[in-house]
């Protein structure tokens, strides 16, 4: 890499979008009409150093980058006609750690401010309901209904039922273990990311490992997910993403969608879709096995109510 790549390579990472527009104006390259994100600038500047098939995969991320955060490795590869591998290949020469990575910024930088219809600042709160209820609007219309019942299904005749996730995914996670719970099914949860792969090497074909995860390519939860697979256990996965690197070892596969423009390093409307994509599911698994077990529940949450601040 020469020194005008390098420096194209830095601009492009730590200068904001107006900078780098000023930059080509300033230095005679043409200017864009629209400012162009960092991201896609990097490409751009980096294209020409690239062979033909890492090219060909650089031109069809800055033609179709929109679609990008809503792909999977295979179908960038269709689409610009070379190998998964060739992909992964021309992301890290353009300065990522691969196509989840590209995928995260390009999602993140294609997060708009979100305005009014008279094209005001939306306050806080008015932004953060009214992202969720969108969320959750597109999730209802993403999942299908089927798969949660044949999800519910697996789990009621499953033997042990494992649950997995891990960094944003896990609070969701854990409170659906303890909601599954309250209906007389425990759940196996472990939160340290050696204990899940120990406890999934311990599940044999009569048992389940549930992961929930946003990208669909956290690596620790990919560990324990394989590692389940290969002991023989039926897996299930939650995921944002429907075509990722999880999915492809489930058995079941829960899509919520997601809301790809505000993706950032806490997509959180995504935990939102997947919390109450778990309590449909936690729904699905009472009714089949006929209101579940809730004996002593009661007393649980009655013991731990208090009526005054005094001990």
């Amino acid at each position: 890499m020469n020194s005008r790549q390098r420096t194209a390579r830095e601009d492009a990472r730590i200068l904001p979008a107006p900078y780098l527009a000023a930059m080509q104006q300033s230095s005679g390259v043409p200017a864009h009409t629209d400012i162009v994100p960092p991201t896609l600038a990097l490409i751009r500047a980096l294209r020409p150093s690239l062979g033909p098939s890492e090219g060909a995969v650089a031109g069809v991320i800055l033609e179709r980058c929109s679609d990008i955060p809503d792909w999977s490795t295979q179908e960038l590869a269709a689409a610009a006609g070379t190998s998964a591998a060739t992909v992964v290949r021309a992301c890290q020469r353009l300065g990522f750690r691969g196509y989840q990575h590209l995928r995260l910024e390009l999602a993140r930088e294609g997060a708009p401010l979100q305005t009014s219809e008279s094209g005001t600042h939306l306050d806080a709160v008015t932004q953060s309901f009214s992202g969720a209820q969108e969320a959750l609007r597109l999730s209802a219309a993403a999942i299908d209904r089927s798969t949660v019942l044949r999800a519910a299904q697996t789990l009621l005749s499953a033997r042990r039922i494992m649950f997995t996730a891990n960094g944003f995914s896990a609070p969701p996670l854990q409170d659906a273990a303890m909601r599954f719970a309250t209906v007389g099914r425990p759940v196996e949860s472990p939160l340290d990311i050696l204990a899940q792969q120990f406890t999934a090497h311990t599940l044999g074909p009569e048992d389940v490992c549930l992961a929930l995860t946003h990208s669909g390519a956290n690596a620790h939860t990919l560990a324990t997910v394989r590692a389940a697979q290969q002991a023989g256990a039926t897996v299930i996965v939650v995921c944002s993403y429907s075509h990722a690197p999880i999915p492809e070892l489930a058995d079941t596969v829960i899509a919520t969608g997601s809301r790809s423009a505000q993706q950032a390093v806490d997509p959180f409307f995504s935990r939102v879709n997947h919390s109450v994509a778990l309590h449909a599911l936690l729904t699905a698994y009472t009714d089949l096995a006929g209101g579940g077990n809730a004996t002593g529940m009661f007393d649980v949450v009655a013991t731990a109510l208090s009526d005054s601040a005094e001990s």
